[in-house]
């Protein structure tokens, strides 16, 4: 079994070794206790030396873990070979030191709980069959569990197989467990790595426009210079035919510049205070809104009539690309229309994106699954356009990681989509 095989995407499926590595001196610290305190403590006799001689060859098998390998982080099939090994081992130790009746026999529950949240399914099912195979042969061969010597330690045989019995029962339920909830954390970690690598990118051309505004800025000065001079010449050498077409030329042109970098700046209105980045959150709906309108021919409502209380926040990338997420969504969906609706008073700020599609699939809503990342809706309609709620995840998390509350609902004016993104006021001046 390779991990470009059978286990894949194995960047995800690994076990970090400084945490592994720990865990198993804690465990063999623990054995060589118990080994130590049953013999010369307490007394009892039992194949001590043997015992100590597997928990010290597991200790040499530690420590060429944690120096030979270089790896951070372990592979799935690495990973496999040391978890069976820890499986075997407590197995021979539990085999000299009373078998299934021994009261430690939980223990070998343990690395196939850790597989299952680390790993991949398939090596968790590995993991659970040798632990099964494990059990039933405890159950019948072992040595008796260390006692004192006028005492004979003996169960009924019923009480002997219903051990490993819930043993295996409590096996396939922690495991199964544990998969779900690792393979939720894998799935959240890749959409988490996908939001980091959009915002990268969405810095990268924040910055690419914030090196554009700045040359505006500054070109701005010496292209105004440049067009009063050839004013000026052509004022003088206007009726000199063989240099006023060129001077016509000469300032054409520097209009056409300074038109240009006009379109460079964020707000071409204002001259030298264009790099401000305080902005309301209308502020951010009209820049994003105005890129849609240049692309999509549905039409656009900007609703500002209950906007009584703008707050200006300092220019969030975070805030720009989660609105622009739903507003996104909401182009995309919609037939006609897509409505924003601002509304803000002492307390609190609320932007309302309602579109006229189809809505949010019922079962989604049903469940409270959106937001969620990597989904699928059974609502064959439109199945097409709804994607795996990668993008609504997104959003979500980079508004909420900004203090917005958001909500998704079916709108009762139109039964399209209606995302509801809440702020108090007094989060919104941390931003």
């Amino acid at each position: 079994m390779s991990d470009n095989g059978v286990f894949k995407d194995s960047n995800l499926f690994s076990l970090n070794k400084s945490t592994y590595v720990n865990l198993r001196w804690i465990a063999y610290a623990g054995q060589i206790i118990t080994i130590f305190i049953v013999q010369f403590i307490l007394e009892y006799n039992f194949k001590y030396l043997i015992c100590t001689s597997i928990v010290f060859f597991s200790i040499l098998t530690n420590i060429n873990l944690q120096f030979k390998i270089k790896e951070n982080q372990l592979n799935n099939t690495t990973s496999l070979i040391y978890l069976s090994y820890d499986i075997l081992q407590l197995g021979v130790l539990f085999f000299f030191t009373g078998g299934i009746t021994n009261p430690f026999i939980f223990l070998i529950l343990i690395p196939a709980v850790f597989s299952a949240q680390y790993l991949h399914f398939i090596s968790s099912v590995i993991l659970v069959f040798l632990i099964i195979a494990t059990l039933i042969i405890l159950t019948f061969f072992f040595y008796e569990l260390p006692h004192p010597g006028g005492l004979h330690f003996h169960v009924p045989d019923y009480y002997l197989y219903s051990i490993p019995l819930s043993i295996v029962i409590g096996l396939i339920f922690l495991v199964y467990f544990g998969f779900k909830f690792g393979e939720e954390s894998r799935i959240r970690k890749k959409a988490y790595d996908k939001i980091q690598e959009l915002m990268a990118k969405e810095n990268e051309l924040l910055s690419l426009g914030g090196q554009a505004a700045a040359a505006a800025h500054s070109l701005g000065t010496p292209l105004s210079t440049i067009l009063l001079t050839v004013t000026e010449l052509q004022k003088e050498f206007g009726n000199n035919h063989k240099i006023s077409k060129d001077l016509e030329l000469l300032i054409s042109q520097s209009k056409r510049c300074r038109e240009i970098l006009q379109k460079l700046s964020l707000n071409p209105q204002i001259d030298d205070e264009f790099l401000n980045t305080n902005l309301s959150l209308n502020d951010y709906v009209n820049e994003i809104v105005r890129s849609y309108q240049e692309i999509s021919k549905k039409e656009f409502a900007i609703d500002l009539e209950n906007y009584k209380n703008p707050i200006s926040i300092s220019k969030s990338v975070e805030i720009i690309y989660g609105l622009r997420n739903f507003i996104g969504n909401a182009n995309k969906f919609s037939k006609r229309k897509v409505e924003i609706i601002l509304i803000s008073d002492n307390k609190s700020t609320i932007i309302k994106v309602r579109d006229d599609g189809p809505g949010f699939p019922t079962d989604l809503i049903d469940k409270q699954k959106l937001g969620e990342p990597y989904i699928r809706t059974y609502n064959k309609e439109n199945i097409s356009k709804y994607g795996l709620g990668l993008g609504t995840f997104i959003g979500k998390t980079l508004l909420e990681k900004n203090l917005a509350i958001i909500n998704f609902n079916n709108s009762k004016e139109n039964k399209g989509a209606e995302v509801t993104i809440k702020w108090d006021n007094n989060d919104l001046k941390k931003i």
